[in-house]
């Protein structure tokens, strides 16, 4: 129904081409949710039915997702910008200019896309200002433009939703053409009504979206990941704007004894939601690998778990069959040791990782494709290969490989072409993947993460086994000692002795069989110490009168960090020590000797 007054409406004729131009806004503004093509889809609609001129103008604030201004006082002078310009007159200005004329003297065109103010004194700041439409007729009927138009009359027409304003829409006629009249003024208030209820979706629903890609952005890894062992390249691409935020995420988590784990995953869904879902997984597999050092077909299936309690709604039955409250995800986890230059991975529902061995063509790795986190009910499976040094492996998102325009199969073969003898550096490859492969679609995020594998060299390897008797305390002092003077690591030393000695005096009380003494020289020194007992170490604090109970306490305090890991046949006890730098002092064993009493 029409909101035009009946003593406004005029001939049977002109309120049949007046319902006409609403039926035409009602089916064209409000097909995207997108300002500026709102915008347009406004100017396609008013020209030329309704006028021979338009253009619409948006406060800066509105373009920013922010709270419009409310109709009232004010001086209607705010920032705005030009959002769009539609014209029927051939040779036609490319614009209107500030005061609502073409061309008038002393007044400068406004180009779509520039910023701008109207002076106070202008109608269209009375507009702005009142919320009510201002009809600015021609200068004696007769305004000579740059390209030989002449307008004649223009109706300064504010946009206003929810009783705030959010820009203005100019509407001109030129000369041969009727002058707007009042019936004209309600028609034109209402077209801008229509569409700045669509503009002012469009701002919250980009205001929602921007928020979401901070949300998610600030969950993604800061920076270039380092690992031991890999060189790494990530790339996280957002969908455009017209889409909603998915929940594509990766992590890089350097594990103890220099491994790394490495993960891609795809919270099914859009919004913030998926954005919150992507974080809480992300967190919940950052622990799981840190605090348990699972396989990774276990840590699967303890995300699975996880995901399946994010989904409980307060108050809601566990097991429901509704998959609607539930986080489903796909996903797949890595883990990386450069020692044996063996892969782990297992598979959540998500796409093969992509394998490239040096002079052999990319191959899609066959890894069991589990059920997607959140569905229950199966357990993962894995597995493990051998990777040559110089050996490349991409995870990605289903983003990269799949449109509406390309299925995945095409996508899948695209991506082995692009990283079939790849031997630039990572930086080079990720960005000529996504140069190659058709990523601007815009329709889902993309997350790609690419490493090329380089083992820890034998040389930077001491691997020892000890006897479990008494002696072999000193004895891997001497062990730590000499290998660090290779090393050319002396000033660590002191230091790493007295934490080895402590472990594996720890291994001889509390451990069974034999001891096993590693030490893994990459960006920090690792020291681990390795038997067959189960029982992990518990750091207590000793008080003063204690004659022990102070050996982790002392690695606490002396190494950069430490902890303890379940091995197939029992446990590994390390700690982290970093390398002597510049202006890097190590630790004094005697100061945090006396800091304990």
């Amino acid at each position: 129904m029409s909101d035009i007054p009946v003593e406004a409406a005029g001939k049977p004729d002109d309120v049949r081409r007046a319902l006409a131009l609403l039926n035409a806004a009602g089916a064209r503004i409000g097909n995207s949710l997108d300002l500026e093509t709102t915008a347009r889809e406004l100017l396609d609609v008013g020209v030329p039915q309704f006028c021979d001129l338009a253009s619409v103008d948006l406060y800066m604030d509105v373009l920013a997702g922010d709270e419009p201004r409310p109709v009232g006082p004010g001086d209607g002078s705010g920032e705005l910008r030009r959002v769009g310009f539609a014209s029927s007159v051939s040779e036609a200005p490319p614009s209107l200019t500030r005061d609502g004329q073409t061309g008038t003297t002393g007044s400068s065109p406004v180009t779509v896309g520039a910023t701008h103010c109207y002076p106070f004194s202008t109608p269209c700041a009375q507009a702005l200002r009142s919320g009510r439409v201002q009809h600015i007729p021609g200068q004696d009927g007769t305004v000579p433009v740059q390209f030989g138009a002449v307008v004649q009359s223009t109706l300064a027409v504010p946009m206003v939703a929810r009783d705030r304003v959010l820009g203005l829409v100019q509407f001109s006629r030129v000369k041969g053409s009727e002058p707007f009249g009042e019936r004209d003024a309600a028609l034109a208030a209402e077209l801008a009504s229509r569409a700045a209820v669509c503009i002012d979706n469009a701002r919250l629903y980009r205001r929602e979206h921007e928020r979401a890609l901070i949300l998610q952005r600030s969950l993604l890894p800061p920076g270039d990941p380092e690992a031991a062992g890999l060189d790494i390249a990530c790339r996280y691409l957002p969908g455009n704007p017209a889409t909603e935020v998915g929940g594509d995420w990766f992590d890089v988590i350097e594990l103890p004894g220099h491994r790394t784990a490495v993960v891609v995953g795809d919270v099914m869904g859009r919004g913030l939601r998926a954005a919150v879902a992507m974080g809480e997984l992300r967190t919940a597999v950052r622990t799981l690998a840190l605090t348990t050092d699972m396989e990774p077909a276990e840590v699967l299936g303890a995300l699975d778990e996880i995901a399946r309690g994010l989904g409980d709604a307060p108050g809601s039955q566990r097991g429901s069959d509704d998959l609607a409250e539930v986080y489903l995800a796909t996903c797949i986890f890595a883990v990386y040791d450069p020692v044996s230059r063996r892969c782990t991975i297992a598979n959540a529902g998500h796409l093969p990782p992509v394998l490239v061995e040096p002079d052999e063509p990319a191959l899609l790795l066959e890894v069991p494709k589990g059920v997607p986190l959140g569905v229950g009910g199966e357990p993962f499976e894995e597995i493990e290969m051998e990777l040559p040094d110089g050996a490349m492996i991409a995870l990605y998102t289903d983003g990269l490989v799949e449109s509406r325009e390309h299925p995945i199969d095409e996508g899948l073969s695209s991506l082995r072409d692009a990283l079939t003898n790849a031997t630039e550096s990572l930086e080079n490859v990720a960005d000529q993947v996504l140069t190659t492969l058709n990523v601007h679609h815009g329709e889902d995020d993309i997350a790609l993460l690419v490493a090329r594998v380089q083992g820890l060299p034998d040389g930077a390897v001491g691997d020892w086994t000890l006897s479990a008797e008494p002696r072999s305390v000193a004895r891997a002092r001497e062990l730590t000692r000499d290998q660090l003077s290779a090393w050319e690591l002396g000033a660590l030393a002191d230091t790493a002795e007295l934490l080895v000695s402590e472990l594996v005096t720890n291994a001889l009380r509390h451990g069974e069989g034999e001891i096993r003494l590693r030490l893994l020289l990459d960006r920090t020194l690792v020291c681990e110490v390795w038997d067959s007992g189960l029982v992990q170490p518990r750091r207590r604090r000793a008080h003063v009168t204690d004659e022990g109970g102070r050996g982790l306490q002392l690695v606490g305090l002396l190494s950069a960090g430490w902890g303890s890991r379940r091995t197939y046949r029992g446990k590994t006890v390390w700690f982290e020590l970093g390398r002597p730098g510049e202006n890097a002092k190590p630790a004094d064993p005697a100061e945090a000797l006396l800091s304990l009493f």
